[in-house]
């Protein structure tokens, strides 16, 4: 019997499992459902309070242990593709075995997974190896050890690294921002906002903050002034002006933002008004 960790059931009846095998899952899902914040077509979980639940997967919470379940038969190919070895079986390879995807050059390399998701990935005399290249981090590991990259994520939270559990690209409900470049005293972003969209009106009391206008064309108020500004012009935000950014086109605006400061925190925000109702 091998378990393909496909189930069906319905909510309800899972919920009642749950709270009888894993109450400590169900209260910490619940509390993080109950104090989310909805934005758009957002529902944004509670960090915190999700963070409490235990680490352990549906099939060791639930489903070894109920005793409402049973088994059938099923003839399929489907598989749950939970490794890179496993990405590499299914993906279409070139004349000596390789998987490539992205900007991948590749030299007496064979068997192997290699992925770029945007800068230039070069392979020399590899043999049945994973490389995977995102923007922030590069991972190279024989694919017989595919299944061990939790000993990897692991070893990236132990250190601390911001990469263990936040990416590159963030999306907030008018768009998204990328990093391109932090430093002490400063940090370089691309911002993307989406036709009709606009930021909060807000303030900052440790950063001030230079906008580069990339593509489209944006409306800008800083303090009492309210006025546009379109490719390749720029603005300064002085420390504690009250601000904000909207997109007024049916295009795309894209820009780049340099901020200064002594702290550069995401929680650095004091909302005065929001259209996607955050504090």
């Amino acid at each position: 019997l091998w378990n393909a960790s496909i189930f069906v059931f319905k909510a309800g009846a899972y919920l009642d499992e749950l709270a009888l095998l894993a109450p400590a899952v169900l209260g910490a899902a619940t509390a993080s459902v109950d104090t989310a914040m909805r934005d758009l077509d957002f529902v944004r979980l509670d960090a915190e309070s999700f963070a409490a639940a235990p680490s352990i997967s549906i099939d060791f919470a639930v489903m070894e242990k109920t005793k409402r379940a049973a088994v059938a038969r099923l003839a399929s190919d489907w598989s749950d593709v939970g490794s890179w070895e496993e990405m590499w079986r299914h993906s279409e390879h070139d004349e000596h075995g390789n998987a490539r995807v992205g900007d991948v050059i590749t030299v007496d390399t064979s068997g192997s997974y290699i992925r770029s998701d945007g800068r230039l990935v070069a392979t020399l005399g590899l043999t049945d190896h994973v490389v995977v290249a995102t923007k922030d981090s590069v991972m190279v590991a024989p694919r017989t050890r595919a299944q061990d990259i939790k000993l990897l994520a692991e070893k990236v939270a132990a250190a601390g690294r911001s990469e263990h559990d936040s990416h590159v690209r963030v999306y907030r409900p008018w768009g998204y921002y990328e990093g391109i470049d932090a430093a002490p005293g400063f940090q370089v972003k691309r911002i993307m906002v989406k036709p009709g969209e606009r930021l909060s009106l807000q303030k900052h009391a440790h950063r001030s903050e230079h906008w580069i206008i990339v593509s489209g064309r944006a409306r800008v108020t800083i303090d009492e002034r309210i006025f546009e500004l379109e490719a390749n012009q720029s603005t300064y935000v002085p420390v504690g002006s009250i601000h904000r950014l909207e997109n007024c086109e049916a295009e795309p605006l894209l820009m780049v933002e340099v901020q200064c400061g002594d702290y550069l925190g995401e929680d650095d925000i004091i909302r005065l008004e929001d259209n996607y109702h955050r504090s």
